[in-house]
Order: C-alpha cells, then sequence, then structure tokens
C-alpha cells in the first residue's frame, strides 16, 4: 500500500520538521515512520495534540494522535540598561531595567525599589517573550557636601522564594559643597535667654547667657577641650530652668583635668554625688589610675570643703579594685572626717559579676564604718541579682544609721510566661544636697508573672507588699499595705493600650486607721510617621492619707510633632499628681516650640505652669525664650590658600573665549587667549564643571567633565581642549540564511508582533564613558554627544533566541570631531540539517525459549 502521510498540531509553535511524505509498506511488513517536532521557545505552558493524517490511493483517511504535555519554562532576566553618570545634588536621578520574560508561561512580578519610584506601579505582567523597561527615579538631597554614590536598586519577587535584583550606581556631585577651611576650628554654642516666672502673685524675669564648647584642639584629636559657662538665672533653683555653672575640662592621653561647678563622687558610701566647685586631676600608667579632687560644696550646709585622693587598678573589662581617701572639713567645729575605702568589681566565669566597697571613718572619737555588696548572676533562664548597704550609727560618710538593700530574681518558664520576684528597702539618713527634694522612704516587695499573648501583647499578674513615709517635717502620709495587681499592655500596629488595676488593704500610721485601696489607670498612645499623642488617667479611692476614702482623679496628655527637620512641637498637660510625688517639681502644663531658623541659628519657646516641692496648690508660671547660635571659633591656620589655572584649546570650535567653568561655588571666564584661573582656593576635593550654555550646541571636552581635583597648598594647572562631538547612527537587521527572496514569518520583527519583538543590548565605550541602550530588532539607533577618539561597540544577546546569531558582536569605531558614522547590526537566522538514520529497523518482540 502507498500512503501519503502529513502532520499537524494544535499549535503554531508545534511544527513537523517533515511537513509530508509518501510510503510504500509491503504485504505482512511494518514500517516505522518518526516524526521530528520541534516545540517553539514561545510556546506556553500546556496540553497540546499532534495528529498524523494516512491517505492511501483511495483517498481513504485515518488519523493518529499524540498528546504532549509543555512544561512551564521559568526564564526571567532583570538587566540595568543606562543611567547618567552624574547628577548634580538636589536633582532626580533615573535609571532604566530591562525585564525580559525569555520562558514560556506568564509572570506576574511585584515591584520593589528602595525609597524609589517605579514609573509603571509596583505590580507588572510579562507575556511569553515579552520584554518591558522599567524606570526608577528618585530624588538627591540637595545639602550634601561631598561626592557620594547613590545606587538605585530594583527587585522582582515572582514569588515567596523567587525574586530577581538589578543595581545600578549613579554619582552624586554636591552642588555647595563643603567649604574646607584653612583654620582648625572648634564648635561652641551660644545662647541668649529670657526667663520670666510669676510666684504668688510676684513676677521676676530677666536674662541668662549660656556658652559650651566641646571639641579637639588637634586635626589628630589626641587633645579634648569641654567647657560650659551659665550666668545666674533670675528664677533661682527650679527644676525646670538652668542654674549658674562655670567648668573647664582637658584631656589628652591618660591626662584627665577639670576645673569648675559639677557632682563630685570619691566612692558610693563616702560621698556619693556632692555638687560644688572645685577641680579634680587624674593620669593613667597603663593600668593603673592616680587621681583626686578637691570640691567645696554648693548646696550643703554641713560641709566646708573636701578632698580625695585615689589609686584604681585595672586588671582586665572586669576586674578592678580602687583604694580612696577622702578628707571632709566641716562648717563648725576644727576636726574633720577621715574616710578611707576599698571598692572592687570583678566577673566570675561568664553569668556572676560581683561588687563591693568597704569604708571606715573616724570623725574626732567618734569611728565608723559602713560596707555595700552587689551580686549578679545569670544561669540559662533564671537571673538573679542581690545588692545590700549598711552604715553605722557614727559613719560620717554619705549614709549614717542606715542599711538599704534590693533583690530580684526573673525566671523565664517558656516563651510566653516569664515569672519576677523583687524586693527594695530604701537607706534612711543620707546626706543629699538641699537642692533636691527628699525622697520619700519605701520598702517595697512583689511578685507575679507575665504572659506574652501576642508578640507585642502581655498580661501582668503582681501581688506583693508596700510601705511609704513621708520625710518631711510634715508629713502627707505613712501606711503601708498588702496589694493585687493587674496590667495589661497591648499593641495594635500603630496604638498602644496600658491599662490596670489595683486593690489593697491599707494601715494608715499618720491618721491611725485601715481600708480599702483601690486604684485603676489607663493609658492610651498613638503614633503615626512624624506625630504621636497619648493619654492617661487615673482613678484612686485609698484611705493612704489624712482621709478615708479620699479620692483622687488625675489625667492628662502628651502631644508631640515634628514639622519637616527643622521644626517640632511638644504640649503637655496633667491636672494634679499623687501625693507620693510632691518632693519634686511637677510639670501641670508645658508648650515647647524648637525652630531651626538658618543652618547655625535656633530658636526655643517655653511656657509652663508648674508645682514646686511639697506645694500642693502654688502654681508657678515659668516663660522662657531661647536663641542659639552654632559657631565655629578659629584656633589655628593648618592650610594655605590653592590656585587651580590652566588654558582651553582649540580643536575645531567656534571660540574659546568667555567660557564659564565652576568649581565648587566659585566661577572664572576665559579670556580671548583660553586662559582661565581660580584664586584664593582652600584645599580640598572639587569638581571642575562647564557651564554649557557659554559654549556650542556640539562642543565637548576632551577630557571628562566635570573633573575631580584635588587641590593642595600649592598652584595647579590643568589644561584640555575643545572639539566637536560625534555621533553613531546604525540598524539591526535579520538575514534569513537559505530562503533569500521569501517572506518568512519572524517573531524578532517588531511589525509583525510587537509585544513579542527581541531586542539587544548595545553598549559603546571609550574607556571612560559606558552607554547602553535597549534595541528592538529592526528599528535604529544612535548614540549622540560623543567625544571623539576611539570608541568600542559591542551587541549583547539579552536572550536571544538559539536560533539566531549575530554576525560581529564588536565594532571598534574611530571617531572624528563633528563625524556622524553608520553603524549596521546583522541577526542571522541559521537553518539546521537534520540527518535521517536510512538502514532499516526491525520490529518486533522476544517470544523467549517457547
Amino acid at each position: 500500500m502507498t500512503y501519503l502521510l502529513t502532520v499537524e498540531s494544535s499549535a503554531d509553535g508545534i511544527t513537523a520538521l517533515r511537513s509530508s511524505s509518501t510510503i510504500v509498506v509491503e504485504a505482512h511488513t511494518e514500517k516505522l515512520y518518526i516524526v521530528p517536532i520541534r516545540i517553539a521557545q514561545q510556546v506556553p505552558q500546556g496540553n497540546y495534540t499532534v495528529w498524523l493524517k494516512r491517505t492511501n490511493k483511495d483517498g481513504v483517511q485515518s488519523i493518529q494522535s499524540k498528546e504532549l504535555a509543555v512544561a512551564g519554562v521559568r526564564k526571567l532576566t532583570l538587566t540595568p540598561t543606562h543611567s547618567s553618570d552624574y547628577v548634580k545634588a538636589g536633582a532626580r536621578i533615573t535609571a532604566s531595567f530591562l525585564a525580559k520574560n525569555s520562558g514560556n508561561m506568564p509572570e506576574k512580578l511585584t515591584l520593589t525599589a528602595d525609597h524609589a519610584s517605579i514609573d509603571s506601579g509596583a505590580e507588572m505582567t510579562l507575556l511569553p517573550g515579552e520584554s518591558k523597561t522599567i524606570m526608577v527615579s528618585k530624588s538627591t538631597d540637595a545639602a550634601i557636601e561631598a561626592t557620594m554614590y547613590q545606587v538605585l536598586h530594583l527587585s522582582a519577587k515572582v514569588d515567596a522564594k523567587t525574586h530577581y535584583d538589578a543595581y545600578s550606581t549613579v554619582r552624586i556631585i554636591p552642588i555647595a559643597a563643603k567649604e574646607n577651611d584653612v583654620f582648625f576650628r572648634l564648635p561652641v554654642s551660644l545662647s541668649l535667654s529670657y526667663i520670666g516666672s510669676r510666684n504668688r502673685g510676684s513676677y521676676q524675669g530677666g536674662y541668662q547667657v549660656e556658652m559650651y564648647g566641646n571639641g579637639s584642639l588637634s586635626k589628630e584629636n589626641k587633645d579634648m577641650l569641654s567647657f560650659h559657662m551659665v550666668t545666674p538665672g533670675p528664677v533661682p533653683f527650679n527644676a525646670f530652668t538652668p542654674y549658674e555653672q562655670y567648668f573647664v575640662t582637658y584631656q589628652k592621653g591618660g591626662l584627665y583635668a577639670y576645673l569648675g561647678d559639677k557632682s563630685y563622687t570619691a566612692s558610693y558610701l563616702t560621698e556619693n554625688a556632692r555638687y560644688g566647685r572645685g577641680a579634680e586631676l587624674s593620669y593613667t600608667f597603663g593600668k593603673v589610675i592616680l587621681g583626686g579632687f578637691y570640691n567645696r560644696p554648693r548646696f550643703f550646709r554641713d560641709i566646708k570643703n573636701e578632698a580625695s585622693v585615689y589609686a584604681k587598678y585595672q586588671l582586665n573589662r572586669q576586674t578592678e579594685m580602687t583604694i580612696s581617701y577622702l578628707y571632709k572639713m566641716p562648717v563648725t567645729g576644727v576636726v574633720g572626717a577621715h574616710l578611707p575605702s576599698i571598692s572592687a568589681t570583678t566577673k566570675l566565669l561568664k553569668n556572676t559579676e560581683l561588687q563591693g566597697e568597704l569604708a571606715y571613718s573616724k570623725n574626732g572619737k567618734a569611728e565608723g564604718v559602713a560596707f555595700r555588696t552587689q551580686v549578679q548572676r545569670s544561669i540559662e533562664k533564671l537571673l538573679f541579682g542581690l545588692t545590700f548597704m549598711k552604715a553605722s550609727t557614727n559613719f560620717a560618710g554619705y549614709f549614717s544609721n542606715s542599711h538599704s538593700g534590693m533583690a530580684n530574681v526573673a525566671f523565664r518558664a517558656s516563651k510566653k510566661v516569664n515569672m519576677y520576684a523583687n524586693y527594695r528597702q530604701d537607706a534612711r539618713n543620707y546626706k543629699k544636697d538641699t537642692l533636691y527634694g527628699v525622697a520619700p522612704y519605701r520598702n517595697h516587695f512583689q511578685t507575679g508573672l507575665q504572659y506574652n499573648y501576642l508578640k507585642n501583647s502581655s498580661l501582668k499578674f503582681f501581688g506583693g507588699f508596700q510601705k511609704y513615709e513621708d520625710q518631711m517635717p510634715v508629713k502627707q502620709y505613712n501606711y503601708d499595705e498588702v496589694f493585687l495587681k493587674i496590667n495589661l499592655d497591648q499593641r495594635i500596629n500603630m496604638f498602644r493600650l496600658d491599662m490596670g488595676g489595683q486593690v489593697g488593704k491599707t494601715n494608715n500610721y499618720l491618721s491611725e486607721f485601715s481600708g480599702l485601696s483601690k486604684q485603676y489607670f489607663t493609658n492610651i498612645g498613638f503614633a503615626k510617621l512624624t506625630t504621636s499623642v497619648n493619654f492617661y488617667a487615673s482613678y484612686a479611692q485609698t484611705a493612704r492619707y489624712q482621709i478615708k476614702d479620699q479620692k483622687n482623679i488625675n489625667y492628662g496628655a502628651r502631644l508631640t510633632n515634628r514639622f519637616g527637620r527643622n521644626a517640632n512641637l511638644s504640649i503637655f498637660y496633667q491636672n494634679n499628681y499623687m501625693p507620693e510625688e510632691s518632693y519634686r517639681d511637677r510639670n501641670l502644663f508645658e508648650m515647647r516650640y524648637h525652630q531651626q531658623i538658618l543652618k547655625n541659628h535656633e530658636l526655643d519657646v517655653t511656657a509652663r505652669y508648674t508645682l514646686q516641692p511639697n506645694q500642693p496648690n502654688n502654681k508657678d508660671f515659668i516663660l522662657s525664650l531661647r536663641y542659639l547660635w552654632r559657631i565655629n571659633v578659629p584656633i589655628k591656620k593648618i592650610a594655605k590658600y590653592a590656585t587651580l589655572s590652566g588654558t582651553i584649546a582649540n580643536l575645531g570650535t567656534a571660540k574659546t573665549d568667555g567660557i564659564k567653568l565652576w568649581l565648587g561655588n566659585q566661577s572664572a571666564v576665559t579670556d580671548s587667549n583660553g586662559h582661565y584661573r581660580f584664586k584664593n582656593i582652600p584645599p580640598g576635593q572639587y569638581y571642575l564643571e562647564i557651564d554649557r550654555i557659554t559654549t556650542g550646541l556640539t562642543d565637548i571636552a576632551d577630557t571628562l567633565l566635570p573633573l575631580a581635583i584635588h587641590l593642595t597648598n600649592k598652584e595647579t594647572i590643568l589644561n584640555f581642549g575643545l572639539s566637536k562631538a560625534a555621533k553613531i547612527a546604525g540598524t539591526v537587521q535579520v538575514d534569513q540564511a537559505g530562503n533569500e527572496g521569501q517572506s518568512i514569518y519572524d517573531p524578532f520583527l517588531a511589525k509583525n508582533d510587537p509585544k513579542r519583538a527581541e531586542s539587544l543590548i548595545v553598549e559603546a565605550s571609550n574607556g571612560t564613558q559606558l552607554y547602553r541602550k535597549i534595541v528592538t530588532i529592526g528599528q535604529e539607533f544612535d548614540f549622540t554627544y560623543l567625544r571623539p577618539g576611539n570608541w568600542k561597540v559591542k551587541v549583547y544577546r539579552n536572550g536571544l533566541d538559539k536560533r539566531y546569531k549575530i554576525a560581529s558582536e564588536l565594532f571598534d569605531v574611530d571617531l572624528q570631531p563633528d563625524e556622524t558614522r553608520a553603524l549596521t547590526i546583522r541577526i542571522i537566522r541559521q537553518q539546521r540539517e537534520i540527518k535521517y538514520q536510512q538502514e532499516s529497523l526491525k520490529v518486533g518482540y522476544n517470544q523467549g525459549d517457547k
């Protein structure tokens, strides 16, 4: 029998390499017919059918079919194609990226760019064989003072595990470059404030000057100087206004010197913190530090002056030992107090830290001793800490006839459950400066657990005992209390809710009665961008004070907002405070506004209503207007001015005179011979630019501009030339090898199918400059405003189908001034020869031994 065989498929991209043929099958024989099939790259993923049609000489037709499953092929590329060599600060930088789908299934991309905008939006769909250009842009900071490189990062996400990244880097040139100074300067701030206060109907006000400086005296930063001066204020000794202070400090190598006002400290037991006017000096010799100070206390009447010397040995970062001696001279009498002490800190193994101090005092015939110890230890999920201090009756240090202690235990039972216990007992009879109020005595113990039911939310349960006693001559409270407390802390996006309650049994020793004490509170916070708002309210009905079941209702709010980079506003209000807080200055209302006027000038306005310590109702009004000026005081001259000059040679342009050049913020204009000169330039890094408005439209320098120049303490000469720019203009053509004169459908060509048109990347480079363009097959391209000279043009496949090859991928082009060079890039479609096996094949099966 003779048969005509033809092959068809359900997809255009699935084609038989033998479209038809005639075969003869002898009687009682079989013949194997091989159908070679090509599946094109762009055939989408899916199921397809191939049919073999058999027609005999009588016209009788039969059909056989074969199902084919074309698998999905993912082949995405993300390539940077073009960006500017540089932009000036403040301008917008733009870069283009090419996203191409060389696979056979549609791809949906989620696009992100770090702090930049994308012209195509956040999502993009690419069909098989389709490519799209993505433009990414972002603004630059006009205030930068040094050259920097900005990276544009584009990320294309396909799914949770697959993403593609591409980067493009652009140089940012400052337009207001930092002026390099020939002087070494010390940063100093100088402020003038007007402060007014109305207290009990009496108004007082006046001016206060403050000056502060901090910095190095040399470029090597080996010697540091700091000083502060605050003149007497019109409102004395208020926690919300600065008080008079003068000091200067100097540090170089191991030497440290301080002269003026501050809180001088000998040790925790002997003199914890004593504000006064004096001097301190220390020097470090390797692991040994020797030092001492002299102080005349300012806010403590019982001490006329005091002096101390100490020696410290530092074995390592975790272990050190200090021996000190302090002498205190009382205001009355001729016998002072001698206080030697020894203290040490060490770390045992990796999880245990020990601290301790032992001090002795002798004041005439009276002798005393005090000691303090502290242990901190952590073991896996357990954290433990203990601190204890005791001073004898006649101890003449910071404490006397007193003891205090603090202990805490924390245990992490699980990821969500933490358990706590802590105890604190305050010290009595401590000699605190009279500038500060006397805090209440507190003896407190509580234990409980915290349950973290969400990542940022928790529920806490506590129970314990507390004792509060007012230490002022006229007491407002003295009670102890057994309590239970619950607290909820919930965070939801920008909101935070903190609320809770406490109930306890109170024994009032001031009014000699007992009763139930209840307290509830809520705190609601909100933060969004530059604004935050917080509301607070509490209600208490307690037996702690003068009246049984006394009610206290407190509420308040705080608003803060930042207006750009140079201004911010803060408003605070609270109607009242609990009696336990009466020992300190309290703020009832505060409004603060800060404004930066110019780069080094600032203005602050503050208005407050306050309560002074132990004043329940007398409100003070305080108004402060403050102007601050930041200046850099010259200390010494460290460099000389530099000069830049040169000549612009005429290499074929209309003129070289009257051309303006820029060097930072300074400009120069060429004379009739093309000469230019910049004088009195501070040494440093600059960029030389040419103002193209003053040149011809196609004039171009023979060196890359802007040009980075580092000027030193001498004259620098830079010559360059000016010529006409050149141009490369080209096309991309497809040659159908072996099919001359035939009109063949080619998906490469944009005129056939614009969505599926293939493209190449064409790159032009002269070694210092590089330009890239995406060129669609069959279209024209050009590179304009090129510097004359040798250029290399390179062609990249950009995912070009393997059936096609680029005839020549590299071109050497020698451009002459004002020349336009034509360039043709040829793409050749290759024909493949298929060879068939000529030998006959025997088709059968093995029947075995039977």
